[in-house]
């Protein structure tokens, strides 16, 4: 690997990282009783998500999600080399994320973390969860190819990115957890042992980043002359 991709890979894991420890943590803040709720809980991913795409955009691109790179690998916009770096990145940085918050709840931390892994909500099917999680997911991508890939797009930094993962929670949150990221589940679920319904965390998210990496970035992006 080199020294380039090496340091985007860094910045991949950093931001992960960060999401999935902030997000699990809102999630137990919000059941211990603190107040959070529905809306705390978005604000804590989106606010995280933000941050840490703009901090990391002019690093790596600020992806921090396995279906962002799809959706950019499919619209053209990263080698596939890059994209399997980034997917490994992302990946182990959800993982060390959910390992360190076990370890920091202790004795209840496998509990915790499983109870901050996204899944159902009552009564809600795989194959609804996965077109939940493909539409949202769908959304999330669009937005990163109209805010930040396209030249047209306004400088906003990671506002709108961070805004749209807010605004997807407050709508998925009760039936699917509002994951948009196989990273997110991911890596909580390897450090609980908390797998219900994984495969509508993989396949909803990567559909839904590959409908809109054709769509905005095979279709509707400014072609450069």
């Amino acid at each position: 690997m080199n020294q380039s991709l090496l340091k985007k890979c860094v910045a991949e894991f950093i931001g992960t990282f960060a999401l999935i420890f902030i997000g699990v943590g809102a999630i137990y803040n919000n059941s211990v009783g603190a107040g959070v709720g529905l809306l705390g809980v978005a604000l804590a991913h989106g606010l995280t998500i933000a941050v840490m795409v703009s901090a990391t955009g002019g690093i790596s691109g600020g992806h921090l999600n396995p279906a962002v790179t799809f959706g950019l690998l499919v619209g053209g916009k990263i080698s596939l080399l890059d994209a399997v770096a980034y997917w490994v990145a992302q990946l182990t940085g959800g993982t060390a994320a959910g390992f360190l918050l076990v370890s920091i709840f202790g004795a209840n931390g496998v509990a915790i973390v499983a109870a901050g892994t996204p899944d159902l909500g009552k009564d809600v099917a795989q194959s609804t969860g996965i077109i939940v999680e493909a539409v949202l997911t769908f959304f999330l991508v669009f937005v990163v190819y109209g805010s930040a890939v396209d030249v047209r797009a306004p400088k906003i930094g990671g506002l709108a990115i961070g805004l749209t993962i807010a605004l997807d929670i407050l709508f998925g949150g009760p039936l699917t957890g509002g994951s948009m990221n196989p990273a997110r589940t991911f890596g909580p679920a390897l450090a609980s042992g908390h797998w219900d319904n994984h495969i509508v965390y993989w396949a909803g998210p990567m559909l839904g980043g590959a409908a809109a990496g054709l769509m905005y970035g095979q279709f509707l992006i400014k072609q450069n002359k």
